[in-house]
């Protein structure tokens, strides 16, 4: 077999002729970029194809109810709408102060545009009209920041991207429109990776978000600027949205709370899509418990917070080392510490096999490249001024990956599904990192990891893609501090529908923590 990256030299001039691509001077960095991904392409190429098509045909699953409705001792966003539910006159007053705390932390480029304060006044007084009808209110008056992927009513949307972007319009993203009938609030369209493309939200249009917790260290992406404003105390809840990690990875550099729910739980209507067979919308927040009562109100549940029960007979299945390697140490030691917390607490704590885990780069590689240069192509084609070097790279990648490739990436996902699925039927949850390191430094190409430098993008998102390619609850929560006091991040996944059970064991985990002081 020849060196897949020969064959690709040999193609890649055809494939761009073929496809009508006028920019053809670029072949030097294609290939160089392709280079980049030989460990992806040539797993994929020594992938044994799956008789069965499947993953493409599944239908959505139904997520299961669960949680408890607020008490009157919850704190977080449920204690501001509390609040404000007590002196209604006062009910704009938290988003209020929350548009100006943007306003002073603009030097963490974590917002590409703010609400006037008469456009909050407004949504304020649309919030207090409808306590007085009698709807349910139980985000009345939480600020809340929006990934700039998806409408808000009012506000401009810009992708990230550069270029004009599309002028305020008069509608939300459902997501958006069920949180403001909860009562909510939105001060701003938060910064991202542009187009969503990319873990680590520098972004060249909209300027590089800054890690509130460690300056000079990559904030993750691609809902960094959504990480950064709650981990700034800007706001409790921000929307984000996850084709790969892009909530997990910030939620763990920032140090906050992230939730990528089952596929499809919070409807996509109104947002923008990168990968239409993988991207999610969720939550990133202060707590589990915001995370869990934002969630349920996006996914059209009733508006519950965990319930926090003891983990007594909850089996908690944790990959083999070898698995997970390479793992930097002060990651495995804060993972495994949290762990041994959940044992303590009655979980008994079993090491699971994940055969097919080691291809889940390679299926991700394919399947995203595809998707989003197709999504793209006339932008890439026409307007490829408006696109930053790296978005505009990995864009032009897709053009190189045939059909065939598309279609055998997706019966490999389904074969992991199956996996999963069976390891579910084990354990009631998977328990890992939710990244190989803590946030890498800004600027990095490679990241040291262990005794050796691996890409930033291997270093990021080996543990989050797969639960994109399969549709799995997945939560990232902070779980202890490594080197110079970066955040670690915990992440639990469960069975797909079973969102609540993966929340309510964070919620638990947090107290576990909290307790022991990690």
């Amino acid at each position: 077999m020849s060196n897949i990256l020969e064959r690709l030299e040999q193609a890649v001039d055809a494939l761009a002729g073929l496809s009508r691509y006028p920019h053809t001077d670029r072949r030097a960095g294609w290939l160089e970029r392709l280079a980049l991904n030989q460990p992806e392409l040539e797993t994929f190429d020594g992938l044994r194809p799956v008789p069965e098509l499947g993953f493409l045909t599944q239908p959505c699953a139904d997520v299961a109810a669960g949680g408890t409705p607020p008490g009157a001792d919850a704190d977080g966003i449920a204690a501001i709408a509390r609040a404000a539910r007590s002196a209604p006159g006062h009910a704009g007053e938290p988003a209020a102060n929350a548009l100006s705390r943007a306003q002073a932390h603009q030097d963490l480029k974590a917002f590409i545009s703010l609400a006037e304060p008469a456009l909050v006044e407004a949504s304020a007084a649309d919030a207090l009209q409808r306590l007085r009808k009698g709807d349910p209110t139980p985000l009345l008056g939480v600020p809340f920041a929006v990934k700039d992927l998806m409408a808000v009513a009012g506000l401009p949307q810009s992708g990230g991207t550069g270029g004009p972007a599309k002028p305020p319009g008069g509608t939300d993203a459902l997501a958006v429109a069920r949180l403001r009938a909860a009562g909510a609030i939105p001060i701003g369209m938060a910064n991202l990776h542009e187009l969503a493309y990319g873990i680590t939200s520098e972004n060249p249009h909209h300027g590089h978000v800054v890690n509130p917790l460690a300056a000079g260290h990559i904030a993750g992406g691609s809902s960094g600027g959504s990480a950064a404003a709650v981990a700034a105390g800007i706001v409790r809840i921000a929307i984000g949205t996850d084709t790969g990690g892009s909530i997990r990875i910030p939620a763990a550099c920032c140090g906050v709370v992230g939730f990528k729910p089952t596929f499809d739980a919070v409807p996509r209507d109104g947002v923008s899509t990168l990968g239409a067979s993988l991207d999610h919308v969720g939550p990133i927040a202060a707590s589990v418990a915001d995370a869990a009562l934002a969630w349920a109100v996006m996914a059209g549940q009733p508006a519950h917070v965990p319930i926090r029960r003891p983990l007594q007979g909850m089996r908690i299945g944790v990959p083999r080392e070898d698995i997970l390697a390479p793992l930097a140490d002060s990651v495995a030691n804060a993972v495994a510490a949290a762990v041994e917390r959940m044992r303590h607490d009655g979980a008994e704590v079993v090491t699971i096999d994940l055969p097919g885990f080691e291809a889940c780069a390679a299926l991700q590689f394919i399947t995203l490249c595809s998707e989003a240069t197709e999504l793209h192509w006339e932008r890439l084609v026409e307007r490829p001024d408006t696109l930053g070097a790296d978005v505009r790279m990995r864009l032009e990648m897709g053009m190189f990956l045939p059909a065939s490739w598309y279609v055998r990436a997706q019966r490999g996902r389904a074969a992991l599904a199956a996996m999963f699925a069976s390891v579910l039927r084990e354990v009631d949850l998977i328990a890992l990192p939710t990244m190989r390191t803590e946030a890498p430094p800004s600027g990095a190409a490679l990241v040291r990891v262990a005794d050796g430098d691996i890409p930033m993008h291997t270093a990021a998102t080996a543990f989050t893609m797969p639960f994109n390619l399969t549709g799995m609850p997945a939560l990232s929560l902070p779980c202890g501090q490594g080197r110079d006091g970066l955040p670690i991040g915990i992440q639990l996944v469960g069975a797909r529908g079973q969102d609540w059970r993966v929340l309510e064991v964070g919620a638990r985990l947090e107290d576990l923590l909290a307790v022991g002081g990690a």
